[in-house]
């Protein structure tokens, strides 16, 4: 017998805030005399809110109230109570993960997402939600080829490797579109320590009320996207990717046979634009200068299925998996909720294991805390 249930994804990112609801549809596909196999079998998204620049009180702190209410009102405009939802995920990513009231503004809307929930998202798993949501693991089985999938937000780049369906690596970057924000007059209002270190390298000084000129931006974007093809091995590696570098660098201990961009910034790569003021930052800028490197000689770059909703679509859809039963547990232990569970591949080689286990368990650090984590292998 299936059954269907309504998942929500919402994600509260560097720019952009944003949710959606799916269906999914669990069946058991266990025979009459076998122990129950619940699986979801299909996932549908029948509503897709509209895209919101995040709130913020401050350039440390999230506003609550309003992100509250963008929630209420697409909650509202889809029809749906918070007591239809039975799964989903609250995840708060890039660079507003790290503001100092983001573990407030996920407490306040848990009660949004039903019962399992995704309390944050570290930059690597960050990299794999995206990586899900605009198709790259899809696209990597469907194709029975290594697949990255570059997700380039507002403050910070992560990337996801699949290989056949498997993550294979990750990495995460100070790299985004919102890391420079001016008025209309070219008057910088925002510049992030990193990229201000790193326009010093280039020769350019960034400094709050200064004029920055297209001239600047663009020397500026050319050299962030010079960073990604040093991550990805298209150029050699510079002391200033060690600097802007959020995790550890891809090991590239395998071939990409495909590239896929996915976050705000890869519509601009996809379709470059030059109305660089739309949004008075550099993320326009960037898309282009990323058009234009070597990443498009290297690498045979397809357009994935999803591209600014990747992350919201991943945590609402793919966050969630059902495997097999219950056989045994503890009444004055369990339930347990909002855990996250990592898969380990590597259980007949002991060392493999543990690597997995230790690479795996950093994808639940933000902010140097790590949460509480379930491990599944099999056997």
């Amino acid at each position: 017998m299936k059954e269907e249930i309504i998942s929500v994804g919402i994600d509260i990112g560097t720019t952009t805030t944003q949710l959606i609801f799916s269906k999914l549809t669990i069946e058991n596909t266990a025979s009459a005399f076998s122990i129950p196999q619940i699986k979801i079998v299909d996932k549908q998204v029948f509503y897709k809110g509209n895209i919101y620049f995040t709130p913020l009180i401050s350039s440390s702190e999230i506003d609550i109230e309003s992100v509250k209410k963008i929630i209420e009102v697409e909650y509202a405009k889809a029809g749906i109570k918070p007591n239809d939802v039975k799964t989903g995920a609250v995840i708060i990513t890039g660079e507003t993960a790290r503001k100092k009231n983001a573990n407030n503004v996920l407490n306040s809307l848990s009660k949004f997402a039903g019962e399992f929930v995704v309390a944050t998202a570290g930059p690597e798993l960050e990299a794999i939600i995206a990586g899900r949501g605009a198709g790259a693991e899809k696209i990597s089985i469907e194709k029975e080829c290594c697949v990255a999938n570059i997700d380039i937000g507002g403050g910070t780049t992560n990337i996801a490797v699949f290989n056949k369906g498997e993550i294979v690596d990750t990495c995460a970057l100070d790299i985004g579109g919102r890391l420079i924000k001016f008025n209309d007059n070219l008057k910088i209002i925002y510049a992030s320590n990193k990229i201000i270190e790193l326009a010093k390298d280039e020769g350019i000084d960034l400094k709050l009320d200064n004029e920055i000129s297209f001239e600047k931006i663009k020397i500026i974007c050319s050299r962030m996207a010079e960073l990604i093809e040093e991550v990805l091995g298209v150029r050699a590696k510079s002391k200033l990717l060690e600097k802007m570098l959020i995790t550890k660098p891809l090991s590239l201990n395998y071939k990409i046979d495909l590239i896929t961009f996915s976050g705000g910034v890869a519509d601009f790569i996809y379709n470059p634009s030059n109305d660089y003021l739309a949004f008075n930052d550099i993320g326009i800028a960037l898309g282009e200068a990323i058009s234009k490197s070597n990443l498009f000689k290297k690498f045979n770059v397809i357009v994935p299925m999803e591209t600014i909703r990747a992350t919201v679509i991943g945590s609402g859809m793919h966050t969630i998996e059902l495997s097999g039963s219950t056989i045994l547990y503890t009444k004055d232990i369990f339930p347990i909720k909002n855990v996250p569970v990592i898969k380990i591949n590597n259980d007949s080689n002991f060392e493999l294991f543990s690597k997995e286990i230790e690479e795996k368990t950093n994808w639940f650090i933000v902010n140097e805390e790590l949460q509480n984590i379930a491990i599944s292998f099999k056997g």
